[in-house]
């Protein structure tokens, strides 16, 4: 578990008493209580008050609050503080203030606005850090460490300019390996002294974000400033940690959230802990594969869900309010994704800024008779009596998606062949195709040990690491099924192009040859035509956006194009290999093939749905000594009949087996 100390599913969430009169705080308390509240996360944007100037730091105001909670039964989530800089910092050590993408210095405002290559930013940070791990290091009522907030944004300035010579450097070692690897010669951009190179962006190499002359320039820069800012998480963390290392360190990450590697994060964080905000109509199967993300960055470890909506939000286009039952349902989603905590943002509603219309469990109104405060205190009480029944519980799964933030990238910054591929949206197909099916997945790094899997997905491979390659043969070799993508293969970690033919080093793994990609608008459409039925597959599907045009060099051909110049030449292929199989799909499917793909996969090798249910019912499972915990989720707004298994639902605690009326929204936990 997270902490022994309160060994059940952490309630709570960000909780800003400073902002606040002492007159509201008992009856803050009061009705914490009323809902079952039983964490608050303080001091997250606080530095300002805990420190006024250069040498003067003043914790009483915090002393007050974490004790009048921990008197009250609520333990604390202690941030430090450092997501937004003093105004007194910038004024006097402009050095802290980021230079924007356009090249512009920034004045003082806003968050996310400190420089992570500022020697002031690095020192004041840390120091802050120090002194609230030295205070607050045996308190009772501290249950985790939240350093900054929601880590992101770019810097390009001096002090990132010069750091980044000195990554260069040690990375590379001679300016002779970085022209190769860069391929300088390229536009005559032969460097011939480190300070020659100055950050990609939009005075330099990066016409807008995301398109770019030298990819390998922009790429390296997007790794410096990931491993920047995660060297600023790291000394804070170790200032906490010199003082007491049994107290856990997170930090808030946000799902698929593009500019920070978050698998080389969460090597780094005791527990991954991450920030929940769906919109009205964002797909369920969009909402489960970030939880399932978050619990992958530690090998399935249990995350925390440090902050969601209690209802509405304030920053999106149309910020429509939860229905009745739905913040309960997307809390239990991410229970059964792997979160041992569920938290809000916020826990009372600011009177001012720009987040005093974000939703919280303690309205405008300042009472307990509102909707979404009976929908909380509704949670709260289901989750005292789940108590430690779930913690420590794992997701099981036999199928994995890769995801890789470097390919991610890599495959942004490409300069084809299509404006309209997106890394993302592919890995999403296909994990929306296993998700309908109600298949387990992990998403998982290429650094994952592959052998506890029978299938692993790597849609869109484009940038195979060195390594990389021989890792998914063996795999194969002992018996896997290995399936990507048209775009596969292309490049290695320095985007050069793999030369002697696509998909260069999965070339002999896959047993095909791709000649040419022929890239087309999104609304041109081709057809995938079977040339047998297999397994669910049969007849034909549409596809569109890429088109591999393929020579078998062993593989059996499974499906060809049904026109344009290259009609009858493969299109989906499957290659034996060793014990195994390698599938590659060239071309973008439509949903009805992926649904038959993945079910003929996971057929094959005898994967399972774990439950046969109606569209719209989720069904997930966590496992813990023997014991099975089936999570079954109705996010249809009626009611649907359900086959269930016998045994009893934690909830209600009434016995369940056979067809069974769940409710909209409604949930059930099903221990067998």
């Amino acid at each position: 578990m997270i902490n022994e100390k309160l060994p059940k599913i952490w309630y709570g969430g960000d909780y800003n008493p400073e902002q606040w009169d002492k007159e509201d705080w008992d009856e803050d308390v009061r009705m914490f209580k009323l809902a079952g509240i039983d964490v608050a996360t303080l001091n997250v944007f606080s530095w300002a008050l805990n420190q006024p100037d250069e040498e003067t730091y003043d914790f009483e105001w915090l002393d007050e609050q974490i004790n009048r909670l921990y008197e009250n039964g609520i333990y604390t989530c202690l941030a430090t503080s450092t997501a937004a800089h003093p105004a007194w910092m910038a004024k006097k050590y402009p050095d802290v203030l980021r230079v924007n993408y356009q090249g512009l210095k920034r004045k003082f405002g806003g968050r996310h606005n400190s420089c992570p290559n500022s020697p002031t930013y690095r020192k004041y940070s840390e120091r802050i850090a120090d002194k609230l791990g030295e205070r607050y290091k045996d308190h009772p009522g501290v249950l985790i460490w939240h350093v900054s907030n929601e880590y992101g944004g770019y810097c390009y300035c001096e002090n990132c300019a010069e750091s980044f010579r000195s990554y260069l450097q040690k990375k590379y070692g001679t300016m002779e390996t970085l022209n190769k690897a860069w391929n300088t010669r390229f536009w005559g951009h032969t460097f011939y002294d480190w300070d020659e190179i100055v950050p990609p962006n939009l005075l330099s190499e990066e016409k807008e974000r995301n398109a770019t002359f030298f990819q390998g320039i922009s790429l390296d820069y997007r790794r410096f400033q990931s491993d920047s800012l995660l060297e600023c998480y790291k000394l804070e963390r170790d200032a906490l940690r010199k003082h007491n290392p049994d107290i856990p360190v997170t930090t808030n990450l946000m799902g698929t959230y593009s500019e920070l590697d978050y698998f080389k994060w969460g090597k780094e964080m005791d527990v991954v802990s991450w920030d929940n905000y769906p919109a009205y109509n964002t797909p369920v199967s969009t909402t489960a594969l970030r939880h399932d993300l978050m619990r992958g960055l530690r090998s399935g470890q249990p995350f925390m869900l440090m902050e969601q909506t209690p209802s509405q939000q304030n920053w999106q286009p149309y910020n429509s309010l939860k229905r009745p039952g739905v913040m309960r349902l997307w809390s239990y989603q991410a229970v059964a994704r792997g979160a041992d905590t569920i938290m809000f943002f916020q826990l009372r509603r600011s009177v001012g800024a720009c987040e005093k219309y974000h939703g919280a469990v303690i309205e405008h109104v300042g009472h307990e008779n509102t909707r979404v405060f009976r929908e909380t205190v509704e949670v709260g009480r289901e989750l005292s009596q789940l108590s430690d029944k779930l913690l420590d519980s794992r997701v099981q799964a036999k199928v994995a998606i890769v995801y890789d933030w470097e390919n991610r990238w890599a495959t942004e910054l490409s300069s084809g062949p299509s404006k309209a591929l997106d890394y993302l949206n592919e890995v999403q197909k296909y994990y929306t195709a296993l998700f309908e099916e109600n298949i387990a997945v992990d998403m998982v790094s290429v650094e994952e040990d592959l052998s506890k899997y029978d299938i692993v997905f790597a849609p869109v491979l484009y940038m195979v690491k060195s390594g990389y390659a021989d890792k998914v043969k063996a795999f194969v070799q002992d018996g896997g099924t290995f399936v990507t993508t048209f775009f596969s293969g292309i490049v290695n970690e320095n985007d050069l192009v793999t030369l002697g033919g696509y998909p260069g080093e999965l070339r002999d793994l896959l047993g095909i040859w791709v000649e040419e990609i022929d890239s087309l608008p999104p609304e041109e459409k081709n057809e995938i035509v079977m040339n047998k039925e297999a397994g669910s597959l049969k007849g034909s599907y549409e596809c569109s956006l890429l088109f591999d045009i393929i020579h078998s060099e062993g593989a059996e051909v499974l499906a060809q194009y049904g026109s344009d110049f290259y009609a009858g030449t493969p299109v989906i292929t499957c290659n034996s290999y060793g014990k195994g199989k390698a599938y590659y799909v060239g071309t973008c499917p439509d949903t009805a093939f992926l649904t038959d793909f993945v079910k003929t996969v996971c057929d094959e090798m005898e994967i399972k749905p774990l439950l046969q249910a109606p569209k719209g019912v989720e069904v997930t499972e966590r496992t813990k000594e023997g014991r099975s915990y089936l999570f079954v989720m109705n996010h249809n707004s009626s009611t649907v009949d359900v086959e269930l298994p016998s045994g009893t639902d934690l909830l209600t605690q009434n016995k369940v087996a056979g067809p069974t009326a769940l409710e909209a929204y409604g949930v059930m936990i099903i221990e067998q």
